[in-house]
């Protein structure tokens, strides 16, 4: 029989910290090693060496390690598969730990995760192409410096305002800009504005830059069609569709469009006992990026007239099949017509958008993976869409 040997491995940057497990049914586990090493995987391929010679073993046999997704992202496991030795990223929502009270350890953390890949009480992170990974990586750069202009307009508007300064209207048009270059102070206020605003103008070309080159990519053959073709749904400009379409990868790897809404951490919680019922807010645990995005999608969608396509929706539609925009364009009107109606019945502004964008989600599902006719399994997208 062969014999599986699996390397719970708590990793940080400054330390690796090692446990070596054989999975068994109704006996005691068996740990065959735990060490703490330096962060570098030669250092866990002479662990398994070591390992072997300790052992015995011989071809009849399969190690796997595993570590939790975190700070190293997918260098670690790229530098092990190309070493030979097969490696998963354990999704940290989804491990099963101790219940009750606990001691966090490094070496405790390793003995959870081997016992996680022992009986498969977690789920893997899903490994991007090194061509999706770098342009998300791009994507998130980018963001980053949209946050950075954000918190300097905060700045700004702060400064001005400490001096007695107020602007009344829409801020950040070209009217303001010039009303903030033209304010009278003295001189090291006007100084220490002037430095603000030569941030303010750099920070928003960089942007500009980015979305420029974000453009280009997204016109690239790999993306260009799927961009286009959640370019159909309202609120789904270039820069989020190619995020959802690099960092979800593989989309038929859900089943339904409401696993996928699960998968962001958009699906509702639940604390029920008994006859006592507890819905709770959306779960959080999947990808806070995506789900950002989705959110910041659905407010722009919950705007406007049911039904109503503007020019700009109207020219991201044009040229595509006549079966896309028929999906899309039911996907806008539900969405709509429900934050709507939530918002009639009483539910609060936020609650209402979270549960556009879970739907939202399941669109965007089904439009990747081609359940856009109403007689076809997943669309089950139409039910698989009301479900989540």
């Amino acid at each position: 029989m062969n014999r599986i040997i699996k390397i719970g491995m708590d990793v940080h940057s400054t330390n690796y910290t090692l446990c070596a497990m054989e999975p068994t049914i109704g006996a005691e586990e068996r740990i065959f090693g735990e060490v703490q090493v330096a962060p570098d995987y030669k250092e866990i391929i002479g662990f398994i060496t070591s390992l072997k010679k300790k052992l015995g073993l011989n071809n009849d046999y399969s190690i796997e390690c595993g570590y939790e997704a975190g700070c190293l992202g997918y260098t670690l496991y790229h530098q092990l598969t190309a070493a030979g030795i097969k490696c998963v990223i354990l999704a940290p929502t989804t491990m099963l730990t101790q219940q009750g009270k606990r001691v966090k350890t490094d070496k405790r953390d390793a003995y959870l995760i081997a016992q996680c890949l022992c009986y498969g009480g977690y789920h893997p992170v899903y490994i991007p192409t090194g061509k999706d990974d770098s342009v998300k990586e791009y994507l998130r750069m980018r963001d980053d410096h949209k946050i950075a202009l954000k918190k300097l307009k905060q700045q700004i508007n702060a400064f001005v305002l400490r001096h007695g300064y107020q602007y009344v209207g829409t801020k950040w048009t070209i009217r303001h800009i010039t009303w903030l270059k033209k304010l009278q102070l003295d001189p090291i206020y006007r100084e220490t504005l002037n430095e603000y605003m030569a941030s303010y103008d750099e920070q928003e070309a960089k942007v500009e830059r980015f979305d420029k080159r974000i453009e280009e990519i997204a016109s690239e053959a790999c993306y260009k069609d799927n961009v286009k073709k959640l370019g159909c749904l309202l609120g789904m400009r270039t820069h989020t569709a190619l995020s959802l379409i690099v960092e979800t990868g593989d989309f038929a790897r859900f089943a339904k469009g409401n696993i996928y809404g699960a998968f962001l951490g958009m699906a509702p919680g639940e604390h029920s006992s008994s006859t006592n019922l507890n819905r709770l807010s959306i779960s959080k645990a999947g990808n806070s990026h995506l789900r950002r995005l989705l959110v910041e999608a659905s407010k722009g969608l919950c705007k406007g007239v049911v039904g109503y396509k503007s020019k700009e929706l109207r020219s991201r539609q044009k040229g595509q099949p006549t079966e896309v925009i028929a999906y899309a364009d039911k996907a806008n009107i539900r969405l709509r017509s429900k934050y709507y109606k939530m918002i009639r019945h009483g539910k609060k502004k936020n609650v209402a958008v979270a549960a556009v964008a879970r739907e939202l989600a399941c669109f965007v599902w089904g439009m990747m993976t081609g359940n856009i006719h109403p007689a076809s399994t997943a669309g089950s997208s139409a039910p698989a869409v009301s479900q989540g």
